[in-house]
């Protein structure tokens, strides 16, 4: 007998690593909660194992990522949240009640030229779904609820139990319009597909996760005083997403954008402790999203790109594609009026550009997109 107990930990080792290389499924606990802090690191750095591998079982070892940039996510109460932005999306929202809610950066709303200051986006947790039902935006101090055209056309991001191998697919719409200002309006197909599952690391650790890719297709209407009305299709963007029990938001997201015929990564991030960062983002103050304003986006290769600036004095602009190719850099003087940059100075280049704009109160770094 005492010969048996000595081997039964062998005998157990097949069942117990069966039981570890098992796929995990994602439900609505797995989603972000009121209160969670979680803290992103940031980089346009793209190192580690491939896009295309996926499938089950698989070890994905992104360890040798480093940050250039962090940030912190915020999760919380719709009650909190400004002005009448808490009865839009409350208890009498009807469809467009949501359960909690997050500050993002100003993103689409701003590249209309609208004059924002804060964008709060607007989710809803169910058994059934985690989906996003509308946006909140501090439009001239004013809290302006924007909400989509219906419930069918909400952003569904993800639908319960998401398992590896499934596939599902959401249309959402929306449209916000400003008197004298602007309006915009978004429309866009999502198409969700869990394509592998196993191992990932990174330096904040190792975790089971399934892997879910995110395929969102998007058009824009946009109009401006005094401009032509923009239609215009964005480039594909893909989102490869891992996804861990109990973690609230990927621990591990990459964006990558096509742009003639080729996928290119415009951002990798990541759940991540605090770090000290180094290079000129730890040692150049970041200027916040509402500082710099570039818009419109995406524009055509013949469109100037106009560049709205909070403060005055000079500000020096560089512009990069994504292979580090410097396209042009200008110093401009800021003023109450937007920066004008001609289509000539981008060279006729499609797809992702990186303009860095450097003012005396910091630097501010924005995507912009020419097709």
């Amino acid at each position: 007998m005492a010969h048996f107990y000595q081997f039964l930990p062998f005998l157990l080792l097949p069942a117990a690593s069966l039981q570890a290389q098992q796929a995990i499924t994602i439900t609505r606990n797995d989603m972000p909660n009121v209160g969670d802090t979680l803290r992103l690191s940031q980089t346009t750095a793209f190192t580690g194992p491939a896009l295309t591998q996926k499938g089950p079982n698989q070890t994905w070892n992104y360890s040798a990522l480093r940050p250039t940039s962090q940030r912190v996510e915020r999760y919380t109460a719709v009650g909190s949240t400004p002005g009448l932005l808490p009865i839009a999306f409350g208890s009498l929202g009807g469809v467009n009640r949501a359960t909690i809610a997050t500050q993002q950066p100003l993103g689409t709303l701003a590249s209309a030229g609208l004059p924002l200051t804060d964008v709060y986006s607007f989710f809803n947790e169910s058994a059934a779904d985690y989906r996003q039902v509308g946006y909140g935006a501090v439009l001239s101090g004013t809290a302006l609820p924007v909400t989509y055209q219906s419930q069918q056309l909400q952003d569904v991001v993800y639908r319960f139990p998401l398992a590896y191998e499934q596939r599902d697919s959401s249309y959402s719409d929306f449209d916000v319009s400003v008197p004298q200002t602007a309006y915009l309006r978004q429309r866009q197909q999502r198409v969700n597909r869990a394509d592998g599952w196993g191992t990932l690391i990174t330096p904040f650790g190792t975790f089971a996760t399934l892997r879910v890719v995110s395929t969102l297709k998007t058009r824009y209407s946009i109009s401006l005083p005094g401009q032509i009305d923009t239609v215009a299709d964005a480039p594909i963007t893909r989102e490869y997403k891992w996804l861990g029990k109990e973690q609230g938001i990927p621990l591990l997201r990459i964006v990558t954008t096509e742009a003639i015929d080729r996928e290119a990564v415009v951002l990798v991030e990541y759940r991540d402790i605090y770090r000290r960062l180094g290079g000129t983002l730890a040692t150049t103050r970041r200027l916040p999203e509402s500082a710099v304003t570039a818009y419109p986006v995406p524009a055509a290769t013949t469109e100037p790109l106009h560049l709205t600036l909070l403060g005055t004095g000079l500000a020096t602009i560089t512009a990069t594609d994504l292979t580090g190719r410097v396209l042009f850099r200008q110093t401009l003087t800021a003023s109450s009026q937007p920066l004008v940059l001609a289509a000539e100075l981008f060279k006729g280049t499609r797809g992702v550009i990186l303009l860095r704009v450097e003012t005396a109160d910091g630097v501010a770094v924005r995507r912009v997109v020419r097709q």
